[in-house]
């Protein structure tokens, strides 16, 4: 069995389009959530987003045409994928390319490509549908052209599981090196669905908070918590095996130390109130890690701030830590960047990562009144200074699919 390293990250999210930049705002406890601006909310009783900003896709094609055939959710992913590559130095390492594998997913995929081109077919006939629209709303794309861009010929797997699918692109990443049949792979996820419908669908089916002061509306494991406020963006990994990037002075951010992988098997949008699946997982994944040290573990919660997730994932902790539940150090930085829904398990991996590499825990903005169901510590409002040796990532999607990535400090 091979040990497995984080060699290079990048991002793209609605607090920065850089990893130094997120992390600093995350540390400053920089919320980028406001009003919706990418269209015109007047119709909907949702009011809030968390967009992107200042996103150029020039800066990561070559040509307009390349820009033109990939849906935003590709760009994002391109964007994410080229800041790690060339943050890891992983082409120039000498890596055979059918070593090299993409594993990068998508919750939803190109819907606004589908939309778009749903608009022409009604307005103009079949004929004006665009021959691109297929390749660029598949939800695999984003995996297919970061291979094409960078020439991985290796494993490549798109996984889709709702909130949960870049924390499975990471953990399955993980096993494939691990168990030796790549020795690299680009992981994330990325999502680009912040349009009138997709709005709409959450909102009819209740997960969004409806709050329209943006300091109120993503509120993890506050008792005033109402919903999740819609996100987007991109967050790539390199996961390279540990000793080839030890050999080639790779810096290593962290290990990935452990993996679990589960189903409620209960609903299709509620989780399970026990959180069986969730306690599964994160068991699986810290004993595969060896964490046997609360007071050193900080915890990337699931946090969607809302009433049943909170409380569900409360409870998950305190059956696998018992009484040591009340040591760790938990925070959601959805509280900041909203909820990336597929996108969301690789930017909270690398907060995870970066928070083990500076030594400090990102905050849970905007808490202000405790629940008596989410009783542990939230780190609330401020980073706080505490060196954490470990760090786990949850993530929890409709489906009930259940995920979480354990690192550990190098």
């Amino acid at each position: 069995m091979r040990r497995v390293a984080v060699t290079g990250m990048g991002v793209i999210t609605p607090v920065g389009n850089t990893v130094e930049t997120f992390w600093d705002n995350l540390k400053k406890s920089v919320c980028g959530i406001g009003k919706i601006t990418r269209f015109d909310a007047s119709r909907l009783k949702v009011s809030l987003d968390a967009e992107v900003k200042d996103f150029n896709p020039k800066d990561y094609y070559d040509t307009m045409q390349e820009i033109r055939r990939s849906d935003l959710f590709i760009q994002y992913a391109m964007a994410a994928a080229k800041q790690a590559v060339e943050a890891s130095g992983i082409l120039e390492s000498g890596i055979e390319k059918d070593r090299l594998g993409v594993y990068i997913g998508s919750g939803i995929g190109g819907i606004n490509t589908t939309i778009r081109e749903l608009g022409r077919l009604t307005e103009k006939g079949p004929d004006m549908v665009s021959p691109f629209f297929v390749p660029m709303m598949i939800g695999n794309m984003a995996a297919g052209s970061v291979a094409i861009r960078f020439g991985a010929k290796g494993p490549t797997l798109p996984v889709i599981t709702a909130c949960a699918t870049s924390s499975h692109t990471i953990g399955e990443a993980y096993r494939a090196i691990k168990h030796g049949y790549a020795d690299a792979i680009i992981a994330g996820g990325s999502e680009a669905s912040i349009n009138e419908l997709s709005m709409a669908g959450f909102v009819n089916c209740q997960a969004l908070s409806l709050a329209e002061d943006p300091s109120e509306g993503s509120l993890p494991f506050d008792k005033r918590r109402g919903g999740f406020v819609m996100g987007e963006g991109a967050g790539i990994l390199i996961l390279e095996e540990y000793e080839r990037a030890v050999k080639r002075g790779a810096k290593i951010y962290a290990e990935v130390a452990g993996y679990g992988n589960t189903c409620d098997a209960y609903h299709i949008t509620a989780p399970d109130p026990e959180g069986d699946g969730a306690v599964r997982a994160i068991r699986d994944a810290v004993s595969e890690a060896g964490i046997n040290d609360p007071a050193s573990l900080y915890v990337n919660a699931h946090g969607t701030g809302t009433h049943l997730n909170d409380a569900m994932e409360t409870r998950a902790l305190k059956k696998v830590f018992g009484d040591d539940a009340a040591r760790l150090h938990i925070s959601s930085t959805k509280s900041m960047t909203g909820h990336m829904l597929g996108a969301t398990g690789a930017v909270e991996a690398i907060a995870s990562i970066l928070a083990l590499d500076t030594g400090i825990i990102p905050p849970t903005i905007n808490y202000r009144e405790a629940d008596p169901e989410c009783d542990l510590n939230y780190t609330p409002n401020e980073a706080a200074k505490v060196d954490p040796t470990a760090a786990i990532s949850t993530s929890l999607g409709f489906g009930g699919h259940n995920a979480c990535v354990a690192f550990r400090k190098v």
